[in-house]
């Protein structure tokens, strides 16, 4: 059968691929096509591992012959280029690691590669993580597919973008502050921000080490759905993963719902945070938008509460005191002895300072000495611990708002995807994107991200997709994905 690439997704191929319709190798080469097709304009991918992908296809298809197959078996998947996959090349999206090749998987692309997946490429990036708009990467700018004059979010912008040009069925990238969720909203795909510590972290280049998670991106709630319940669980790699049994169990057909599904399911309340029609950059486009999602649920049967989050507006200024501090700490390894580019001095402290001044873009350099000043003598309390303060403040508001509701909603963005170029040169405003995302990295709350403009037929109300993000208490990412399956009326197979 001719595969319609464009309306298929993890769970449809799946059923494809058992019921021997098209090969694995068929559905790869098929993504290849479109990524030699789409990649040179789009910018999504930086390397495409077509050979590896096509022996994994071979395997997959030998597996599935055997029945001995999960959902993901030989299903194409693309990797964002901060998470390790062994003997290929990961970045970070920045010049001094452009040609370290990874001497190891990540134990996500481990589980992944136990469950058959296939590795497409990697995907563009905002250099270290660090951007909104995956423009900062030296590899050069990636665009939206549904409009190639605006950013497609960052900094996960790549895989975004190649699940919404239709070069995969999903993807990985890594979110903190946002970097799932928002370009999810602007791709107009579904992005994941899980709990932290239900997915290792163990070989993910890490940027701010108590705010990083690796997370699912896909083209439906069931796919994200079936992607992290291969990635979570607990790993002796990483200290801060949790348990398998303590993560609440997903969704199944042969599981049923979980009791805090069940009890949730008898309270049906969603909080809304008196602030979200507050904030002074949303405008009347998103707003209207975010109203009208609100009353669908209300329409679905949820009750709608108001709720007060009174340290909400303190969640970016004490991101971008922590954030910075972690990443300087983090990407101090950096340094041109052991790996990744070196350039020569006149002694060893002048190849270091030569070696990441050639190496590190302006964002980065930004953020590493803004990071090292808040951790300096005399300013570690004023700025550093204050910002943690105000960290505890706002976990301890959100733990008082669940005694009241299941879950919480605001949008994802402010608007929907920006021009490219509109806002590089404006700090500020770049930061300011983070103002809904940010809370749930500092709580390590799980978050999901649902297009909330999408019509029937597939376009998007206005012409360019957003984002509704769903708030959870910790390890219940099962109340997500029951509330985003309802909202976009998926149906169970």
């Amino acid at each position: 059968m001719k595969i319609d690439i464009e309306n298929l997704d993890i769970k449809s191929a799946h059923k494809h691929l058992i019921d021997g319709d098209f090969s694995s190798q068929e559905l790869t080469k098929e993504c290849l096509n479109v990524i030699k097709e789409k990649n040179k304009e789009i910018n999504a991918y930086i390397e495409v591992f077509e050979k590896t992908a096509l022996e994994q296809a071979k395997e997959a298809d030998r597996k599935i012959k055997e029945k001995n197959y999960t959902e993901l078996t030989g299903i194409p998947l693309a990797i964002k280029d901060n998470i390790l996959i062994k003997g290929q090349k990961v970045s970070a999206g920045s010049k001094i690691l452009e040609n370290y090749v990874a001497t190891y998987d990540s134990t996500a692309i481990k589980k992944l590669k136990d469950a058959g997946a296939i590795f497409l490429g990697r995907t563009n990036m905002d250099e270290f993580a660090m951007g909104v708009s995956t423009e900062t990467s030296v590899y050069g700018i990636t665009k939206n597919p549904l409009d190639t004059e605006r950013v497609p979010g960052g900094s996960s912008g790549g895989s975004a973008s190649a699940v919404a040009m239709n070069s995969c069925l999903g993807a990985l990238g890594s979110d903190t502050g946002g970097s799932i969720r928002q370009p999810s909203s602007f791709c107009g795909t579904v992005g994941l921000k899980p709990t932290y510590g239900s997915v290792s972290r163990s070989g993910l280049i890490a940027l701010g080490s108590s705010l990083d998670v690796i997370g699912p991106i896909g083209k439906s709630v069931s796919d994200v759905e079936i992607i992290f319940n291969v990635i979570k669980g607990k790993d002796e790699l990483d200290s801060t993963t949790t348990e398998n049994k303590e993560i609440h169990p997903v969704k199944s057909r042969e599981a049923g719902i979980s009791p805090k599904v069940k009890l949730f399911n008898r309270a049906r309340v969603i909080g809304v945070p008196n602030f979200v029609n507050e904030i002074d950059g949303l405008d009347n486009f998103t707003k209207n938008n975010f109203n009208e999602s609100v009353k669908k649920l209300e329409e679905l049967g949820y009750k709608i509460k108001g709720i007060n989050l009174p340290n909400i507006k303190y969640a970016v200024p004490a991101y971008y005191i922590i954030l910075p501090a972690e990443a300087s700490a983090n990407l101090a390894r950096f340094d041109g002895v052991r790996y990744g580019l070196h350039k020569d001095g006149e002694n060893g402290i002048d190849d270091y300072f030569k070696t990441r001044g050639a190496g590190f873009g302006r964002e980065v350099r930004r953020r590493i000495i803004l990071g090292t000043y808040v951790l300096s003598a005399g300013y570690y309390d004023a700025y550093y611990n204050k910002a943690q303060a105000v960290r505890e403040f706002i976990k301890k508001d959100f733990e008082e708002a669940f005694k009241e509701v299941g879950a919480i909603i605001t949008p994802t963005t402010t608007g929907p995807a920006f021009k490219i170029g509109e806002k590089i040169n404006d700090p500020i405003k770049m930061y300011l994107e983070d103002i809904f995302t940010g809370p749930a990295n500092h709580t390590g709350l799980p978050a999901i991200s649902i297009p909330s403009n999408r019509k029937s037929d597939g376009s998007f109300d206005g012409g360019l997709p957003l984002g509704l993000q769903i708030i959870a208490p910790q390890m219940c990412e099962d109340v997500l994905f029951e509330i985003s399956k309802k909202f976009l009326n998926e149906t169970e197979n």
